[in-house]
């Protein structure tokens, strides 16, 4: 999996530089990607979906919380590159790895959005998760006051 921290970089980072989808502003590296890789590859899971040896998105869970009472509950997250958008690929990485964490013994999986954002809370949805929490202007990119929405599922 550390193996695919360039394809996946190479997917994250214009997520980065070109959207409010995700609140880091910084480009990253593959040396810092290998190392989110490692640490949540082994807690939990970390998969990719690859076609013609190209990979086309990658979902992962982490610590929802640092304290030993969170220990069964994770967040998730979800990118497909963005020329891949539309195709289900999302779905089918996300519920692969929901599929995963349910193994894995997780109980509640916490995905957290940028609101306006449409098609996430529509995946989301699909998936069986319900709207738990709204944090209105917690976040400042790309010269707006953004707010946060959480979405919850019990495994």
């Amino acid at each position: 999996m550390a193996s695919d921290a360039e394809a996946i970089i190479g997917i994250y980072n214009p997520y980065v530089v070109g959207t409010t989808i995700t609140f880091e502003e910084t480009p990253v590296g593959a040396d810092e990607m290998r190392e989110r890789i490692a640490v949540n590859g082994h807690d939990f899971a970390w998969l990719v979906h690859e076609e013609g040896g190209r990979v086309l998105g990658y979902a992962y869970a982490s610590k929802w919380k640092a304290r030993s009472a969170y220990r069964f509950s994770a967040e998730s997250t979800v990118y497909v590159d963005e020329r891949s958008t539309g195709r289900g690929l999302g779905r089918l990485l996300y519920s692969a790895l929901l599929d995963r964490l349910s193994e894995k013994g997780v109980h509640a999986v916490m995905g957290g959005i940028t609101l306006p954002n449409e098609r996430s809370v529509g995946l989301h949805e699909a998936l069986g998760f319900e709207r738990v929490a709204l944090f209105p202007e917690v976040g400042y990119k790309m010269g707006r006051w953004l707010d946060v929405g959480y979405w919850a599922k019990r495994l």
